[in-house]
């Protein structure tokens, strides 16, 4: 005699509506205060300029000592190939948002089951980065004598003359958060969360090409040393090694994962 599992009822599925509604609410909210506190932590850091280019001094000496001392090389192609250089300021100014918000909505909604996880190394690494800011306040190269490509540009898109801030409203970054890179860090936890969830390899490439097109914008654009970069990078890997879900959350599934669980075929795209 086959047994039949009881179907859900109409209130058993609208409680899962509501608890996945409030569910996404309450990331939404943790996340945006995230934000706010990455945001205020910026502005509360030291400002003093000497320390942050002696800081500054010591990435270049190092960077020269073993021959990564590209930064100049870089600023210079993109001051001289106007196109190059408006598109890398549009890159540096929106792109580290947009993407990383696209990527860490598409994980909620279509891969429940790694969203905790990343979530964590995104949030982890962030974390980490700020208490870099608020201790090591390092000058960026366009602080020490380098072009600024961003002020190069500004008169074509919304940043004034604080980095990608909106022009008017440079109190509300700290221009001395040059090391680590989390422009850098951030591209490098979109391609890995891309890897984990997908198998196409088209998706994976672009989101491989975002992090390697980052690296160079953020240098090129006169915001970060290439050594801000490589910490960035090391942070962020560093979080996704070490970082895991509790147990509860790793057995959260969308109805599509289950599906795919089922069919043998959850790594698909």
């Amino acid at each position: 005699m086959t047994i039949l599992a009881p179907r859900p009822t109409t209130s058993d599925t609208a409680a899962a509506v509501v608890r996945r509604h409030w569910r996404g609410v309450r990331e939404l909210g943790f996340i945006a205060l995230m934000y706010v506190a990455y945001a205020a932590s910026r502005v509360f850091a030291d400002d003093s300029l000497a320390p942050a280019r002696d800081r500054a001094m010591r990435i270049l000496s190092l960077e020269d000592n073993v021959f990564l001392d590209v930064e100049r090389d870089v600023v210079s192609w993109f001051v001289t190939h106007d196109v190059a250089g408006r598109l890398a300021a549009y890159y540096y100014a929106s792109a580290h948002y947009l993407v990383t918000a696209v990527v860490l909505l598409w994980l909620y909604r279509r891969r429940a089951s790694l969203y905790p996880h990343a979530r964590q190394v995104l949030i982890g690494s962030t974390l980490v980065a700020l208490v870099g800011y608020l201790l090591m306040p390092t000058a960026p190269p366009r602080l020490v004598g380098y072009p600024d490509l961003m002020a190069l540009h500004a008169d074509s898109g919304w940043w004034g003359e604080a980095a990608s801030a909106p022009q008017g409203m440079g109190w509300l970054t700290n221009q001395l958060a040059a090391f680590p890179s989390m422009h850098a860090g951030w591209a490098l936890w979109v391609a890995l969360a891309v890897t984990a969830a997908t198998t196409s390899r088209t998706i994976r490439t672009a989101a491989w090409a975002h992090a390697l097109i980052t690296s160079v914008v953020v240098v090129g654009t006169g915001n970060h040393w290439l050594l801000d970069v490589l910490a960035g990078w090391g942070i962020v890997f560093l979080a996704w090694r070490t970082v895991s879900p509790t147990a509860d959350e790793q057995t959260v599934l969308t109805p599509r994962e289950r599906d795919l669980v089922a069919g043998g075929s959850l790594s698909g795209a």
